[in-house]
């Protein structure tokens, strides 16, 4: 018997983690950072539900942080084995690994200075520089299409997903002690769509006992497009925003997102279809990751400038230093800035968020998902104000978005992926992605033709007994007492109790200014005061 357990991006999209127990070998599907609001981010500060030593190798589909974030936290923990990946990806981790280990060092360093103030303990990184660089030691890159044998009786083979530069599925083939039956698992990792910038469609083999696949857009179809008429999206965007005569400000995903809208950009900008406006990249990492993509870029698809000419065009500034970041909110307007954090919650776009949000010639553009409790999503939500690093602002920007910049397969797409993956024999597994989507995707793959009892939804570490037949749910793991992850709700994967309280203290706000008189504020401030002391 082996077991299949389910610790992160289960009725989520973020920290993805899954854990293989079979013939004594223990395997790890990724190791992801989780990502969202404070309580999700606060899972990542628990201990691991299993023991990192006893981990003997790590299968990584891609680079991407909600993937491979924890991984410096693994070997910290105590994990010494090897980390199979592309090459694409080992290159990508080279810069994001330091970037993510600089961040926890900086931000640690932050909040024990403000604990100090206060008479609290200093904290902890999550993980250090150090943690990252042993990290780096420990990949092992293979190449797509290759069957490799990373432990005795247990193969392996990745192939293309699609998704970012190297991505891949995971396919594993190994010998189930108690029934000496092959067993021939799937993982999706993320699948990109059939229709993207840089990458062939994702494909893979057919028939397996179980199928683990992401659904982050099981509820929804993007409108059908070309990658032309993604373009010319871009294209009316961006004119009607520079006509408006403030900057456009876009928050972006450092890997993969940036270079396909660089790239978009400067076809536009090449055929003279958009003015030529000054374009800052202002991320370090994705200004790093940009040079790995043009080391790359013999492998891209689709690209329509030349090798030599990809992300290189004359107006684009790339911003190294924090002053060049800090000159750009000194721009009035005609400017496109793109910038990380892509769901607008940390980093430098908050800078340019607060500079511009509030300018009624102002446009904010997304061009990607925007999880549950993140600032990118409370904008979105058509809300009239916005709180970035303790202070409110009012939206006045014109908000915009474009759906076909994701790099995700959209809700057809991940059904006919999967319906092509057949016969599945075991069992589906839905993961990374809210429990609304994964319910439709359910709903959608029964009415297929798909068995509905074998298509499962585990929930946060949620365990199965898996056999050539039909998986068992052992249930939820058991952690210490204390441990936050032992009673955590699922529903705080959407909103905890410190979105309430921003989404509060913006209400209180608004209703002490538009209050009629300063007796009428006070009065509210009263009753406010008598509920609190009545608790």
């Amino acid at each position: 018997m082996s077991t299949l357990s389910f610790f992160g991006a289960a009725g989520t999209v973020t920290g993805s983690c899954s854990l293989i127990e079979a013939n004594g070998l223990n395997v790890l599907v990724d190791c992801g950072l989780f990502q969202g609001n404070k309580a999700t981010r606060a899972l990542n500060y628990e201990p691991f539900p299993f023991d990192a030593e006893s981990v003997d190798l790590v299968l990584l589909t891609h680079a991407h942080t909600d993937h491979s974030g924890l991984l410096p936290k693994l070997v910290k923990a105590g994990f010494s084995g090897p980390i199979y990946c592309t090459e694409p990806t080992a290159d990508l981790l080279e810069f994001m690994m330091r970037d993510s280990a600089k961040i926890q060092e900086s931000e640690a360093e932050r909040r024990s200075r403000r604990n100090q103030r206060r008479g609290q303990d200093e904290v902890e990184p999550l993980f250090t520089m150090e943690h990252a660089e042993n990290t780096l030691k420990q990949l092992e890159t293979v190449s797509l299409d290759s069957w490799f044998e990373p432990a005795s009786g247990f193969h392996v083979r990745f192939q293309n997903a699609g998704h970012i530069l190297g991505s891949a599925s995971a396919e594993i083939h190994y010998k189930d002690a108690s029934s000496q039956n092959t067993m021939r698992l799937l993982f999706s990792g993320d699948l990109g769509p059939d229709e993207k910038s840089f990458h062939e469609e994702p494909g893979g083999d057919a028939g397996f006992d179980y199928v683990i696949c992401e659904s982050t857009y099981g509820d929804r179809e993007r409108d059908d497009y070309t990658l032309k008429q993604r373009r010319e999206a871009l294209k009316r965007e961006l004119n009607a925003g520079l006509e408006r005569g403030g900057n456009i400000v876009i928050p972006c995903f450092a890997v993969e997102r940036t270079q396909e809208l660089l790239h978009d950009i400067g076809v536009l900008m090449e055929r003279g279809e958009i003015p030529g406006a000054t374009v800052f990249l202002d991320s370090p990492l994705a200004r790093k990751v940009t040079s790995v993509f043009v080391d790359y870029a013999h492998t891209l698809d689709d690209i329509e400038l030349p090798e030599n000419e990809l992300f290189r065009n004359p107006n684009f500034r790339i911003v190294e230093s924090v002053d060049e970041s800090k000159a750009i909110n000194r721009i009035e307007g005609g400017a496109i800035i793109i910038s990380a954090s892509g769901m607008a919650d940390a980093g430098r776009i908050q800078h340019h968020l607060k500079n511009n949000i509030w300018k009624r010639n102002a446009t904010v553009l997304f061009v990607g998902y925007q999880a549950p409790g993140t600032t990118g999503a409370h904008i979105l939500s058509g809300a009239s104000d916005v709180r970035i690093h303790g202070k409110e602002f009012k939206i006045r920007a014109t908000i915009r978005r474009i759906g076909n910049y994701s790099a995700h397969a959209d809700q057809s797409e991940l059904i006919d992926w999967i319906l092509e993956r057949g016969p599945v024999v075991g069992g589906l597994f839905l993961n990374h992605g809210d429990n609304e989507a994964r319910e439709e995707l359910a709903r959608l793959l029964s009415e297929r033709g798909m068995d509905a009892d074998k298509i499962w939804m585990p929930h946060f570490d949620e365990s199965f007994d898996l056999s050539a037949g039909t998986p068992q749910s052992k249930g939820r793991a058991k952690d210490k007492p204390g441990s936050m992850r032992a009673g955590f709700d699922e529903a705080e994967l959407t909103r905890d109790w410190y979105t309430e309280y921003a989404s509060f203290s913006i209400d209180l706000s608004n209703a002490l200014e538009q209050a009629e008189s300063d007796t009428a504020r006070q009065e509210i401030l009263k009753r406010l005061k008598e509920t609190l002391e009545t608790k």
